[in-house]
């Protein structure tokens, strides 16, 4: 039966007495801007509020410089919020402005909101953690400072290394346009460089002695561009050349690479796909006689939706409502929104599950409902290897205007913004109170857990990155 002794009230106004110094440590985070596994500056805001809150922090978590776990309280259950604080390149965007307008061009931004994340989740943590101590409730609050999400896997390499192995259960959410639980199985995936090495040679006098390694590149495209039609229908490719050989076409070029992006529903369907890929590489490589190295980069798993916490999660948005948002807000957001296509605010609304009249209000003011089926992704994250070690939650919070795309100036014109502010420290009194329910309920833990190994078949976790891969930032010390 549901122990409840705790006011949700109470909660609430504890959160946003909290919230401004959380606030502001979002918004130098934003002015920062760091991509993957280059968060120095933005790890330190992190760290130092929640030094100043009472943590335990220990940096360096899975050897990766930019990852840290923050922990307050002791004893069991043990309870995860995973944050995030990493950029996307090309995305610089002056805040405030409901027009493209670039703070420095060609320069980063939070075109998804991280900023926002990870303080949201350390707000919903150190929330937790006052909870836990005025009501004489044991259990531990961790605050794992995730790097790298942005194509980089932070959280699968920490994964790999055991860094949530003694959690209970563990608590997310996401900036988004809607107020709602998170309940979608994205997608795994790996990412690989393809590297072809030739023979240069001069391109008019002696083509013949030379192997390009662009034509190999370009072959290898060709063929997986051909793939697609003898794939299944909710795989995924993509990719990048990263060096076409020079800028000088009267050198056949000796070396060329290109960075695919290949994702599957579940790890066995990208690692299948793969090794097709793998085949139309090895192919061109015979085919322009250069030889082909490959080096994978970083992989992830599928996140696998919980149903008993997500309904639990459910029930407090409810009780908590729609974010304050005034008048202010809505006129920043009708204004931004001119600026999107129709076609825009559908896709937006669509891939959260929206209803067609949510597109209609500019500001997302409700909850949607949830009925505890989970709906399929096309994106990936590395929450998913998380969420295959213990039972994971997350939430949607209504940071931007209904319509915003993710990855685009737009998002990153709000990331500073009252409204964005406020969706942010309401997402974080819905991951408290959830977390708070699984401290005090042990049945609820208890479920979350059986539903886990029932979903996984009680299979260990087996990490998609082979143990030879380095983070990052130890490759780029090694080499």
């Amino acid at each position: 039966m549901r122990n409840d002794p705790i006011s949700l009230d109470r909660l609430s106004a504890e959160v946003e007495a909290k919230s401004p110094a959380f606030t502001a440590v979002a918004d130098r985070i934003w002015g920062h801007a760091e991509l993957r596994f280059q968060e120095h500056r933005s790890i330190e805001e992190q760290i130092a509020l929640l030094e100043a809150e009472g943590f335990r922090v220990t940096r360096n978590v899975g050897g990766i410089p930019t990852a840290f776990m923050a922990e307050a309280g002791s004893g069991g259950p043990v309870l995860g919020f995973l944050g995030e604080f990493d950029a996307l390149a090309g995305l610089s965007q002056e805040a405030g402005v409901a027009e493209p307008k670039p703070v420095a061009p060609g320069a980063t931004g939070h075109g998804c909101g991280h900023n926002l994340l990870g303080a949201g989740a350390m707000l919903a943590a150190v929330a937790a953690r006052d909870a836990l101590a005025a009501n004489d409730l044991s259990g531990t609050v961790r605050y794992y400072g995730c790097p790298g999400e942005e194509g980089g896997s932070g959280k699968t390499f920490m994964a790999r290394e055991g860094a949530f192995d003694d959690l209970d259960a563990a608590v997310s959410w996401h900036p988004g346009v809607v107020s709602s639980v998170m309940s979608s199985r994205s997608l795994a995936n790996f990412q690989v460089y393809f590297r072809f090495h030739g023979r240069a040679s001069h391109a008019a006098g002696s083509p013949w002695l030379g192997r390009s390694a662009l034509d190999a590149v370009e072959l290898m495209n060709v063929g997986v561009n051909y793939l697609r039609e003898h794939m299944p229908l909710d795989c995924r490719v993509h990719y990048a050349i990263t060096n076409s050989g020079g800028v000088s076409p009267n050198v056949v070029q000796a070396e060329a690479e290109v960075l695919y992006l290949i994702r599957g529903p579940r790890v066995k369907e990208a690692q299948a796909l793969f090794e097709r890929v793998k085949a139309c590489a090895e192919g061109a490589a015979t085919m322009t006689g250069t030889r082909m190295t490959m080096e994978i980069d970083k992989a992830c798993s599928d996140t696998i939706p919980n149903t008993a916490l997500e309904m639990r999660m459910h029930e407090n948005l409810l009780r908590l409502g729609a974010p304050a948002f005034d008048e202010a807000d809505r006129r920043f957001a009708a204004e931004l929104r001119r600026s999107l296509s129709e076609e825009d605010i559908a896709d937006s609304i669509g891939a959260v599950g929206a209803p067609e009249e949510v597109g209609a209000q500019v500001l997302h003011e409700g909850v949607l409902p949830f009925d505890g089926r989970s709906r399929a992704g096309n994106g990936s994250t590395d929450v998913g290897d998380v969420s295959q070690i213990v039972p994971v939650v997350q939430c949607w919070g209504a940071t931007w205007a209904v319509g915003t795309p993710f990855h685009t100036w737009q998002a990153v014109a709000q990331g500073k913004s009252p409204h964005a502010h406020k969706g942010m420290v309401q997402a974080a009194k819905a991951m408290a109170a959830t977390a708070l329910d699984a401290f005090r309920d042990p049945e609820l833990l208890a479920r979350a857990k059986a539903e886990l190994r029932e979903r996984t078949g009680g299979r260990p976790y087996a990490c998609p990155i082979p143990g030879e891969v380095l983070p990052p930032p130890l490759r780029q010390q090694r080499g």
